[in-house]
């Protein structure tokens, strides 16, 4: 046409110049002439680059031109009113500029869209058409032909960059994404974008492009990095290394332009921040891992399954397992690719695994709040999986300033030992409940009856040590490892159990509830009516007799022969079993636990650090406590049954009756007797092992009453100093009794110790009474540091201790009361004012 192309209305040109015969039927036509119209309408009505006023006339005749085209062709001959209204509007309105004077250049393809989308379809014949896949060899002169078009279609190099990036984007979409290459092109073509938007001179046609394209992008680009796991598998992971640069320029470039959207300098600081390139994909791993995470739970319906602790424990191995793979398929795979745009890449994936496992094992353990082997097994899993993902941290931040501290820091421990510890110890708390249950029932129903003729000890001894055997078994079957302090923790637990039952056991009172009330002091005279009485009765000479001799009736002998132990002290005797069942049954647990504890270092649960640790804190025994108290309660029980024994049971025919009257009609025999029947009951019922303490304490009490029944026995009893002879005989036979008592269950040297005491008492009955004043005299002048005046003043009377002794002013004074002599009397008289007996 010899015009130059920017002066050419391409569109009016073809209506004027083909013919309805040149298309194979009127219908074709018809299409095609519409096509061209639409093309008109948009670039000089819909989108003209100088805008339109809605009363321009030219405008007005093009839109009915068009309209009426809709019903059929219009008529495009030179002759035609039609073809020269349709020639005259386009041109006038095509020709128009922007402040009215004359212009070189026709405004027909020029206006936003459409300028841009008869561009873009220009730029997709750069592909082959038969593998859309592949640009054309001559693209290079495709592209420089487009360049004609620029004039028209008012296009420039930054928004002919724009569009090509967008064009080699959207044909990788299209084609299934089957060609990488194309991404890589892409953003060859948007680094260029970049460049031109830095540019002072940018035109606000470039800029509504360029974000219409950029956030096409970024949106297409974020749905699938966001969620990378879901969209990349093996075989395409290599697309990220095409796709994230694409996505992380356009981001970059949005982020230097955000000023342009019209956010606030706030906002636009918060997306300049999140846009950088570090920030950018640490959120990608984030959400990603996140979303792969949550399908995997979704895959194993956990959230339906915590009622079910057996399910919920299956799930959350299976769910350590699976997150394992997911991290170690991300340090593999992902992270290689991802560390070039992020360094610590793997780092950021194992933190975010670790916290999205940690809040599912942190609900499992709230529904899951009591020790099991299940409960242990999952917390091991959890364990191993966190070592294998801070490892992974560690290994991925060696080349941070600080080593990777700040990103283990992110990652709130699990602390699987501390939990298994809190456990365990709750364990070992309600265990210990368990026995202070069996402990209360102790209390309030235990009768201290043997539990059999074979089992001399109380029921709930066995029951408390069954629970204790029972406790450190299922102790030691906790898949747990065994420190040396959780082993101390179940003993301390145990022993405070064995404490408090062996203080029920010893709750049996003391010696001091069968202790009679002494009587007071009198002096005995010498011509009282009880004396006068004894004489007629029982003539001095018969004093001579045989201490051994028994002067009661046979059938009195016969009643006398039986043991008077009742059974109140037979059931103390059982507290003494009970207590030695105990001492046994405490030497058989701490060797189970040293075996255990022993066997526990050699288990896979038992690390180094606990094993040397062990070896230097290892203590002989593990209930040493209560050893002791176990001993301090068969000294009391023993006390208390023997006192009982003697002064309650044996009290009417030994404390009460011997030496009643004078030494003639109360012969020691018949007390010995019942004596021997006692302690061959008392070793009857009594374990070995408790019988020399309770003999010797039955001893010990004896030697007591014996004691008092010398020096305490109230008016009813008297002595001549012949006496003598008859009580260390009858003493000598006491303790005979006890010395064969058994084979060696009193040592002699015991006996004779505690012996000594009584025999220090009679030594005191055999002197004179002078020696006796004498000796009484030096003692109180010894004590006060004063020497004592008789000078028929009355002299304080020594204080009553209960501690015998010869040489013990109480003492001698009561040999003093109960001797049957006239100057005993008068001393008495004198220096005490003491009444008579009557």
């Amino acid at each position: 046409m010899g015009k130059r192309a920017e002066t050419i209305i391409l569109p009016l040109e073809l209506l004027r110049h083909l013919k309805p015969s040149e298309f194979n039927d009127s219908h074709e036509y018809h299409i095609w002439q519409k096509r061209q119209l639409k093309i008109l309408e948009a670039g000089l009505l819909l989108h003209p680059s100088i805008p339109l006023e809605k009363s321009n006339a030219f405008a007005v005749r093009l839109r009915d031109i068009i309209r009426s085209s809709e019903s059929g062709p219009i008529d495009t001959g030179k002759n035609s009113d039609t073809m020269r209204t349709l020639f005259n509007s386009v041109v006038s309105l095509a020709w128009r500029s922007a402040n009215g004077t004359p212009t070189d250049v026709c405004h027909w393809a020029d206006g936003y869209p459409v300028n841009v989308h008869l561009y873009v379809a220009l730029l997709q014949s750069i592909f082959d058409i038969r593998d859309e896949t592949s640009v054309l060899d001559e693209v290079d002169e495709l592209l420089e032909l487009m360049k004609k078009t620029w004039s028209t279609l008012g296009i420039n190099r930054p928004i002919h960059n724009v569009c090509l990036t967008w064009v080699l984007f959207h044909q990788y979409v299209a084609t299934s994404q089957l060609e990488p290459d194309l991404l890589g092109a892409s953003h060859t073509m948007l680094t260029e974008v970049a460049a031109d938007a830095k540019k002072p001179d940018r035109d606000a046609l470039f800029l509504k492009v360029m974000s219409s394209v950029l956030a096409s992008i970024r949106e297409w680009s974020e749905k699938r990095l966001f969620s990378y796991h879901d969209y990349f598998q093996k075989g395409t992971i290599s697309v990220i290394d095409n796709l994230l640069p694409l996505a992380l320029t356009a981001m970059k470039i949005i982020g230097e332009d955000i000023l342009l959207t019209g956010e606030s300098p706030e906002k636009e600081k918060e997306e300049r921040s999140m846009n950088s390139q570090g920030n950018r994909v640490d959120g990608y791993i984030r959400s990603s891992l996140k979303n792969a995470f949550k399908k995997v739970i979704e895959g194993q319906s956990i959230g339906c399954v915590f009622d079910d602790k057996q399910e919920a424990s299956e799930a959350l191995l299976k769910l350590a397992e699976e997150t394992e793979a997911l991290a170690l398929n991300e340090k593999e795979h992902f992270s290689p690719i991802l560390k070039k745009w992020h360094s610590i890449a793997s780092g950021v994936a194992a933190v975010t695994l670790h916290s999205c496992y940690g809040a599912v094992l942190k609900h499992y353990l709230n529904c899951a709040s009591q020790l099991s082997n299940e409960t242990v097994e999952v917390l091991h899993r959890s364990g191993k999986l966190e070592n294998v993902l801070v490892q992974m941290v560690v290994e991925d931040s060696g080349e941070c300033e600080d080593g990777g501290k700040t990103m283990v820091r992110q990652m709130v421990p699990y602390e699987v030992d501390s939990i298994i510890l809190g456990l365990v110890k709750q364990w070992i708390d309600e265990r210990l409940q368990k026995g202070q249950h069996c402990l209360e029932k102790a209390k309030d129903t235990e009768t201290w009856n043997p539990k059999s003729k074979t089992e001399p000890y109380a029921r709930s001894a066995v029951e408390l040590m069954k629970l204790a055997k029972e406790t450190i078994h299922d102790f030691f079957e906790i898949p747990v490892e065994i420190t040396e302090d959780l082993v101390q923790d179940l003993a301390d637990a145990l022993e405070q159990l064995f404490e408090e039952y062996i203080a029920v056991v010893a709750s049996c009172g003391s010696k001091q509830n069968y202790m009679p009330v002494l009587p007071p002091m009198t002096r005995c005279h010498r011509d009282s009516k009880f004396m006068k009485l004894c004489k007629r009765a029982t003539p001095c000479s018969i004093a001579l007799e045989d201490p051994t001799h028994h002067h009661m009736g046979p059938g009195k002998e016969g009643l006398l022969s039986r043991p008077t132990t009742s059974r109140g002290t037979q059931r103390l005797y059982i507290r003494l079993n009970t207590l030695h069942y105990l001492l046994t049954y405490l030497n058989s647990l701490d060797k189970t636990l040293s075996i255990s504890r022993r066997d526990s270092r050699n288990s896979t649960y038992f690390s180094a650090n606990n094993r040397h640790r062990s070896n230097k804190t290892t203590s002989s025994s593990y209930f040493d406590s209560s050893r002791s108290s176990i001993a301090a309660a068969c000294q009391l029980v023993s006390e208390v049954a023997a006192y009982r024994l003697t002064f309650l049971d044996s009290n009417s025919m030994f404390y009460e009756s011997l030496y009643v009257g004078d030494m003639v009609n109360t012969s020691i025999q018949p007390v010995l007797q019942v004596l021997k029947q006692n302690l061959t009951l008392l070793c009857a019922i009594l374990n070995d092992r408790a019988q020399p303490l309770a003999i010797k304490e039955v001893m010990k009490a004896s030697f007591e009453a014996y004691l008092m029944v010398l020096l305490a026995g109230g008016h009813s009893r008297v002595f001549y100093r012949s006496d003598h002879e008859m009580i260390e005989e009858d003493f000598r036979n006491l303790k005979k009794t006890f010395s064969t008592c058994g084979e060696g269950l009193i040592p002699e040297d015991v006996m004779e110790k505690e012996a000594e005491i009584v025999e220090g008492v009679i030594d005191l009955m055999g002197e004179s009474t002078e020696q006796l004043i004498e000796d009484y005299n030096a003692v109180t002048s010894e004590a006060s540091g004063k020497e004592v005046v008789d000078a028929g003043h009355k002299l304080p009377m020594p204080p009553t201790t209960g501690k015998w002794n010869r040489t013990d002013p109480n003492t001698i004074l009561r040999v003093l009361c109960h001797r049957v002599d006239r100057t005993a009397n008068q001393y008495l008289k004198r220096s005490f004012h003491l009444g008579k007996k009557r």
